[in-house]
């Protein structure tokens, strides 16, 4: 996966941007807030991704414009692809999105042709941070190889946001209409589901991830992901969702109701799970060092990159947002090395830390890009 031209205006405070990259690497360099980051933004929206600041459409069009517009072209291992996208002040609930010439109703609709795996500075405590977190990782990743998986996630939740809502109304003495039952029954088959493409994903995720943190530590040190599941005792070798496990998932909201109610939420469930990572045994969130934090992100998202490649058969293309600059030589220099041979967008502030490494330098400053 190759992106060769990008086209930005109006998006947050970028101003005419036109950029040819490199099929390998590209650097953007310059200060703080003057745009580095909202290029990598506007990127990962062209691959159909929500923005990883968690940013609302209102937030994507510069404060002093009415329009933005997106231009990507790029090259898969079929056939080059363009994408469009298109956003008015005035009616941002009415996006213009195109595939290769072809509408699409909504953002979602681009994803799953144009592949990027992205890491930020927050992905740095990916695993120490809250559970949440990790779910949203793996959910991600799935969601790439499978790309009706997202929507199961969505309305997963909505349907949980209504169960909560109910369980609550239920503490304040209301009469039970029997909705519960309707809401249990379609989270149950919706958790099921979620459940066993987590944890196969899980299993691709724990092979990858043990040979590069061996690698990365010079045999010096294991690495091991565990799916925790709030429902299952067991989740391995079992697919078949629709009868056996869903009866199980169902069983469990079932029987935990009386607490539910008490607690005015839904204790147990997808949305509680965890993915626990270990070195040498040992429970990371609990006895990693701030290095091997470091090296698990760095990890968790190398696999991410190589998983969804052998499963699309495409390289993705890799998005670094001022993430070498919070690295040490070693972890810095092992990155780069196992990237290599795919395309690479860097952001940083200083060019000493992508120095040594031929590529195309780009001069962002003011919403403005410029080659070197």
């Amino acid at each position: 996966m190759k992106i060769t031209r990008f086209e930005a205006d109006g998006f947050r405070n970028l101003k005419e941007v036109e950029l040819s990259f490199d099929p390998e690497l590209n650097i953007l360099c310059g200060r703080n807030a003057q745009g580095k980051t909202n290029i990598l933004e506007a990127l990962w929206l062209c691959s159909g991704e929500r923005s990883f600041r968690g940013a609302k459409d209102r937030e994507l069009i510069g404060t002093d414009r009415d329009k933005m517009s997106l231009l990507l072209d790029f090259e898969d291992a079929r056939r080059t692809q363009s994408i469009s996208y298109t956003m008015l002040r005035r009616d941002m609930k009415n996006k213009k999105l195109t595939l290769n010439g072809v509408n699409v109703r909504t953002p979602s609709g681009l994803f799953g042709a144009l592949g990027c795996v992205i890491f930020t500075p927050e992905d740095l405590g990916l695993s120490k941070g809250a559970p949440e977190n990790r779910r949203s990782f793996i959910d991600l990743s799935v969601s790439q190889i499978k790309v009706s998986y997202r929507d199961v996630v969505d309305k997963y939740r909505r349907i949980l946001d209504q169960r909560n809502l109910h369980l609550k109304n239920l503490a304040g003495g209301r009469q039970d209409d029997g909705m519960l039952d309707i809401w249990d029954m379609q989270l149950a088959q919706m958790g099921a589901y979620i459940s066993v493409l987590r944890y196969n994903y899980c299993k691709k995720l724990r092979n990858t991830a043990a040979e590069l943190f061996s690698e990365l530590s010079g045999g010096a040190e294991s690495f091991e992901i565990e799916y925790h599941s709030t429902v299952f005792k067991e989740l391995d070798g079992r697919n078949d969702y629709r009868n056996d496990l869903f009866g199980e998932y169902l069983e469990r909201l079932k029987s935990s109701r009386r607490d539910d109610i008490g607690a005015g939420f839904t204790i147990h469930g997808i949305h509680r799970d965890d993915i626990k990572c270990s070195i040498n045994g040992l429970y990371a969130k609990d006895f990693a060092s701030q290095g091997q934090h470091r090296s698990i992100a760095l990890i968790l998202k190398l696999s991410q990159a190589y998983i969804l490649s052998g499963e699309v058969g495409d390289t993705p293309c890799i998005l670094l947002d001022d993430v070498l600059s919070e690295l040490d030589g070693m972890r810095r220099s092992f990155i780069m090395e196992k990237i290599h041979g795919m395309q690479v967008i860097i952001t940083c502030c200083e060019e000493e830390a992508v120095r040594g490494y031929r590529g195309k330098l780009f001069r962002v400053e003011g919403g403005r890009a410029s080659e070197n």
